[in-house]
């Protein structure tokens, strides 16, 4: 990150991992941060530090889900990951063994077609002046996927897998319901034939029978066209439906990290405990010991001292104020960044 003599200085330690070709994205202590201007002349006075050393390996044809509340820095990781929102701040991003940050114009337009992103909201992400066949069609034509003689026949194919037909390609994005909007944002992410997928909250803004319906649907499309997902949701139940890890955010950093059914089975730390006692269980009989997080969410721009919860948790100890806690690996795959297992032997050592 480029910065001038009045800028702060960004604390950038840490060791670089080497390539495991099992991991299709490789991300190590990350960090994203954005500048605080103030004064006449612009200083630098602080950074919104919106990533702050998330690190986590992601197997290829695989879904990792990657929860928290809203602020915590999903999106800005997913963003990051695939550098859509400038210079990262600090940490690798390696994509097959490419740090994504070291190629070159040329280099980062090729890769594009890998690596891909479904945004949250469909209407507001699709143009509104161009029928759905030239917007899924684009960037096709742009990076020569298929030659042109196959391009309509290759457009019409990519829909139909989406549950489009071939008679919305001279429709226009207003013309569709929020489910099939969506479903045309999925086929102009596939047209290009990706290998690594973005879901940010991709069913977040539709109605739940559709939501189960675009479930299905990413299911189906991972296995046929061997896609990993980056799958980002604050709906814990939709995420544990779907994906084969999950990861825990909480103000721009990552407190738990495992397989599915580790996490669900298993909560580690305090804040995902806290986060799990909110889904509901469709029994009423069933009385439900809900958590419930005192405060409110600190700035990211003047996060607190130690462990960044510790201001809501109700688990607090003196050390969790001053000092920050490591991450430990407390069963296979299996990991968490808390104070409350520091007596615990990290199964590594």
């Amino acid at each position: 990150m480029s910065k001038s003599k009045n800028d702060l200085k960004i604390e950038n330690d840490f060791t670089p991992v080497t390539y495991d070709p099992q991991y299709i994205l490789q991300v190590n202590a990350l960090k994203k941060y954005f500048p605080i201007k103030g004064g006449l002349v612009s200083k630098t006075v602080g950074y919104v530090k919106a990533v702050d050393g998330v690190t986590f390996n992601l197997k290829r044809g695989t879904t990792m889900g990657l929860v928290g509340e809203s602020g915590c820095g999903k999106t800005t990781t997913g963003r990051t990951i695939l550098r859509l929102s400038g210079d990262k701040s600090g940490g690798q991003v390696l994509f097959n063994g490419k740090e994504v940050y070291d190629l070159n114009r040329k280099e980062m337009h090729d890769i594009r077609t890998k690596m891909q992103i479904i945004f949250q909201d469909p209407f507001s992400s699709l143009s509104p002046r161009m029928p759905v066949g030239e917007i899924i069609g684009e960037a096709v034509r742009e990076h020569g996927i298929v030659p042109k003689n196959e391009f309509n026949s290759y457009i019409d194919k990519i829909m139909d897998d989406c549950g489009l037909q071939s008679f919305h390609k001279d429709r226009y994005p207003h013309e569709f319901s929020g489910g099939q909007r969506q479903r045309i944002c999925i086929a102009r992410a596939l047209a290009l034939n990706p290998e690594f997928v973005v879901c940010d909250e991709p069913v977040s803004a539709l109605d739940v029978s559709i939501q189960a319906q675009i479930i299905n649907l990413l299911n189906d499309l991972q296995k046929e066209y061997a896609l990993t997902y980056l799958f980002i949701s604050h709906d814990l139940s939709v995420v544990e439906h779907i994906s084969d890890t999950v990861g825990v955010m909480y103000l721009g950093n990552l407190v738990e990290y495992g397989e599915t059914d580790d996490i669900f089975k298993n909560p580690l730390h305090p804040y995902t405990k806290a986060l799990f006692s909110a889904i509901p269980i469709p029994d009423p009989t069933v009385k439900m010991n809900r958590i419930v997080l005192e405060g409110s969410i600190p700035s990211p721009a003047n996060p607190p001292s130690g462990c960044k919860f510790h201001t809501r948790c109700a688990n607090c100890m003196e050390k969790c104020k001053e000092s920050v806690p490591q991450q430990k690996e407390i069963e296979p795959g299996h990991y968490v960044v808390c104070h409350l297992y520091d007596d615990v032997k990290d199964i590594n050592e």
